[in-house]
């Protein structure tokens, strides 16, 4: 089976599911679930982390850019 059949039907059996659930706790943690999924990934990240992101835009927007291969050799020990 391949995995767009799997995706299909694991969703019609979620939605079976949830035609016949009762229980309020249970639906509600789903639409929480769901809520935080919608989030932007971009709210939930610390300030310091928006900072650097910034940062590193605008070095790419001025050019301050280093090759692949400069990184590929910084990092060759980890990759």
């Amino acid at each position: 089976m391949d995995i767009e059949l799997k995706i299909q039907s694991k969703k019609l059996e979620l939605i079976q599911w949830l035609s016949s659930l009762e229980d309020l706790n249970t639906i509600n943690k789903i639409v929480e679930l769901k809520a935080s999924e919608d989030n932007d990934w971009w709210n939930s990240i610390s300030n310091e982390e928006r900072l650097a992101i910034e940062s590193g835009l605008a070095d790419a927007d001025n050019g301050k850019l280093n090759p692949h291969s400069k990184a590929r050799a910084l990092y060759e020990k980890w990759l």
